[in-house]
């Protein structure tokens, strides 16, 4: 599957990937020989992903989508690999054209990967090519999380999102990172809020896009932002809540069927929120894609799912950070201390106030309610997920190098 530069210890290795011809084939196969279930009985998403919808996929996935595409784009740029706490962590680092570039560390969530992070790259890592200054330019470093993409699959349990953000700090130490900052949505947003509460040494500040705090109990809902965000995060638990209690509590089941069928395995990572998915189906039946979530877009991320075979072990992650042996095993976290920008995107899962951001981080330096962009803001809108780190983080620059 790789093509890698074998070196030992912590030393960061060049990384290639070459899938094989008879695995695309394979896939080929499966996707024809899909068991098809009968039509939903309701005209909306309340029974789950639609037919029409996955049909319309497995045959645009099978006939017309380039499957060495998502190969190519992440060969095009610099990828490496490095062992750290006995795992393959899979990464790609790129360095700005510009001087004294704040180095940023953006992490993907699920059912996302780096695939999603891509488009983000140019205004991130050279802005004046987009519309912005060369002063806000970043140097990225984008990880797979742990048992996602290129990866290597954790032997252990434990893997919860704060030993994640330990080994992001240490993955920044490595590279030569004296001061840098970190950046996540969805399952990145809690690796990102770990990280912030862990406070450690070169870390600057933090942004995310998802309060993973308002998960944890209720909310004030004393004005009418709290409590449409309140009402928002309740239908979300009544109606939309399924993918994320089975992986939590039973990874393993719904693994078989992610790493049997890429029918099922899309059908499950479609499932996620009901903005993203309204979005992802008029791409594939209508043709309407929003903003950057086009139908190749989307089999790029599904693709490297399922040539990677990463749908259990990513579902795992769940288990490690929300199951309950995580919450049996939690402690009371510490308060982020560091200087926090936060951004709510319109189509997101709930609108967070700024009341709640607040609270959740003491020392908010930036908050703003974007206005377009959804769940994988990054994904569907990257010049305004840019534009939106930038802003964030403009007020921690300061001249001089950041990496040794």
């Amino acid at each position: 599957m790789t093509t890698v530069e074998q070196q030992a210890g912590s030393a960061v290795r060049p990384f290639r990937m070459e899938f094989p011809d008879e695995e695309l084939i394979e896939l080929r196969r499966r996707l024809a020989a899909t068991r098809w279930p009968s039509k939903e009985l309701v005209t909306d998403r309340s029974q789950g992903v639609q037919l029409a919808t996955m049909q319309e996929l497995a045959r645009y996935w099978a006939t017309d989508y380039d499957l060495h595409r998502v190969e190519a784009r992440l060969n095009a740029l610099p990828q490496f690999t490095t062992e750290i706490d006995g795992v393959d962590i899979h990464f790609l680092h790129l360095r700005s054209p510009h001087e004294n570039a704040l180095p940023l560390i953006v992490t993907h969530g699920w059912p996302g990967s780096v695939v999603e992070l891509l488009d983000a790259v140019g205004p991130l890592t050279d802005p004046p090519a987009h519309g912005g200054a060369a002063e806000d330019a970043f140097d990225l470093v984008l990880p797979s999380l742990p048992g996602y993409g290129f990866s290597g699959e954790p032997a252990e349990v434990g893997w919860d999102v704060a030993r994640v953000g330990r080994a992001w700090a240490e993955l920044m130490s490595r590279l030569g990172y004296t001061g840098y900052v970190a950046q996540g949505g969805d399952v990145g947003a809690g690796v990102t809020d770990a990280m912030g509460r862990q406070a450690p040494e070169g870390l600057l500040g933090i942004h995310t896009n998802l309060l993973v705090t308002a998960l944890g109990g209720p909310q004030p809902a004393d004005t009418e932002a709290e409590r449409a965000a309140a009402d928002a995060i309740a239908t979300f638990r009544a109606d939309g809540y399924g993918y994320f209690l089975e992986q939590a509590t039973r990874p393993q089941t719904i693994g078989y069927a992610l790493l049997d069928s890429p029918v099922a395995l899309a059908a499950w990572m479609l499932d996620h929120d009901t903005d993203s998915y309204y979005k992802i189906s008029r791409a594939f039946v209508d043709g309407q894609p929003a903003g950057n979530l086009t139908r190749d877009h989307i089999l790029d991320n599904v693709t490297l799912y399922w040539l990677t075979g990463t749908g259990a072990s990513s579902a795992r992650s769940y288990w490690d950070s929300y199951g309950v042996a995580a919450t049996a095993a939690g402690q009371a976290p510490a308060e982020v201390s560091l200087p926090t920008g936060f951004t709510t995107f319109p189509g997101e899962i709930w609108r967070t106030p700024r009341s709640w951001a607040e609270k959740a981080y003491p020392n908010l330096t930036y908050f703003h309610e974007a206005d377009r962009g959804g769940h994988f803001a990054a994904w569907e809108e990257p010049e305004r997920f840019a534009t939106e780190v930038r802003a964030a983080f403009r007020p921690l620059r300061s001249p001089g190098p950041r990496a040794a």
